[in-house]
């Protein structure tokens, strides 16, 4: 992630994630793009809404002063002061006015790079607002899943077909030595709470080559995993109970066949190979707990991403952008951009492994870590100041990116935090031997 591009390709860039958008909304009639009213999604119209007001908020009004372009936006699309609760009940422009309000807002930021190139801070902003969009997109994509709407038509599916290539199975080891965690001021635009880069001890560790399949879910499954306490502490035990969970939300028997999965408003058979998905931190700790292993911690999953080995086999100083290098991805690297529309085998993308031998570190589905999200060392809050601070220490750390998830934006330092109960999610977990 580069801040140090030109107009050009920044402009390029936004309109790439406003296309995105225009391409998940579509197709969809006016009870679909307000949706159930659930905790963990928002009404799509809302959501797109959202967008364009902190697009001009960020930009056009924090930067420029500029009078509100739609005079009732702060009232409906600030999502810091408008309670979830409230926002299938506003009074929300059609679908029609929503995204004249996008284009207005978008050919206002266009305009005011005409014939310049901005300096850092305002390129910065220009990125985040294109980040914000993305993770939309991404939230856009599991509320489809979530609420069972048709899968959306993408133009990045029109070339690339699904990949099974098998398991992935063993463990490798990852050398000792002082890793320094984190992005380095030198990385371009980060997210506030990856900065900055620090030293922490790592001591020597082994981890899992792949994340855990559907195969190997299957099994704990069908040993009673979800029926037996011991495999779940306190908290999980709770929410197990409570939902009367069984086996993974979208899971469910196909006859005498084994296992379908729902995926968005079908039903296909569960492919053993590929990564399990849609499962929450407290479902990955109960898996380790009954196969005797555990989830990393967001610094062993950096240093297994990020680390390279120095020539006795430790941490060495040096650390990859990417877990295969430095060059940006490519749908050899990685399953990112939506492009399959779902996940691929683990066995998939050899080329993207890290120094240590990991596969699919990025990309296909977010890993679980055992790491509560807090700031690290000398933490402040950035321009979006509700981003990270409000997550500190009630949320799990994810990393890696998934299948959805856009390229530009996510590399070995991106942090990703969801509460541990949190399904929806395209969420998976590799695993160390205890």
């Amino acid at each position: 992630m580069n801040t140090n591009i030109s107009t050009a390709d920044l402009l390029a860039m936004l309109q790439d994630s406003r296309s995105r958008t225009l391409e998940l909304v579509a197709g969809l009639d006016t009870r679909q793009l307000m949706g159930p009213q659930l905790d963990i999604v928002n009404p799509l119209l809302w959501e797109i809404g959202h967008l364009a007001w902190f697009h001009e908020h960020f930009i056009l009004r924090r930067l420029d002063d500029d009078a509100p372009l739609m005079e009732t936006a702060d009232a409906l699309y600030d999502s810091a002061r408008v309670p979830h609760g409230t926002r299938w009940t506003l009074p929300l422009p059609s679908l029609d006015d929503t995204l004249g309000y996008m284009a207005r807002v978008h050919d206002a930021l266009a305009r005011r790079l005409e014939g310049r190139e901005p300096a850092a801070p305002e390129s910065d902003l220009y990125h985040l607002i294109t980040y914000h969009e993305d993770m939309h997109g991404e939230a856009f994509t599991y509320s489809r899943q979530t609420v069972g709407f048709p899968e959306p038509v993408l133009a990045a599916t029109a070339s690339l077909a699904p990949i099974e290539s098998g398991p992935w199975t063993g463990d490798v080891t990852v050398g000792g030595g002082t890793f320094r965690i984190g992005s380095e001021p030198e990385s371009g635009f980060v997210f506030d709470n990856e900065k900055w880069a620090h030293p922490v001890a790592v001591a020597p560790f082994r981890i899992a080559r792949a994340p855990v399949t559907n195969s190997e879910f299957a099994a704990f499954v069908a040993d009673g995993g979800y029926r037996d306490p011991a495999f779940w502490d306190a908290e999980g035990w709770a929410w197990r109970t409570l939902n009367g969970a069984e086996h993974p939300v979208y899971w469910q028997r196909d006859g005498d066949r084994g296992w379908a999965v729902r995926r968005f408003d079908g039903i296909e058979a569960l492919a053993p190979h590929r990564p399990v998905i849609h499962v929450n931190w407290h479902e990955a700790n109960a898996w380790c707990r009954w196969a005797g292993r555990r989830l990393p911690t967001e610094t062993e999953w950096e240093a297994a991403a990020a680390g390279t080995p120095d020539s006795a086999g430790g941490l060495g100083p040096a650390k990859r952008v990417y877990p295969w290098g430095d060059a940006a991805p490519t749908p050899a690297h990685a399953n990112l951009d939506g492009g399959r529309l779902g996940c691929v085998d683990v066995a998939a993308h050899p080329d993207g492994d890290s120094a240590w031998g990991c596969r699919q570190m990025v990309g296909n589905v977010w890993e679980w870590t055992a790491s509560t999200f807090l700031p690290f060392p000398g933490f402040s809050p950035d321009a979006y100041a509700e981003y990270s601070v409000p997550a500190f220490g009630t949320r799990k750390v994810l990393r890696g990116g998934a299948w959805a998830t856009r390229a530009r934006m996510i590399d070995n330092a991106y942090r990703n935090f969801f509460g541990p109960d949190r399904r929806d999610v395209f969420a998976g977990f590799r695993t160390c031997p205890l």
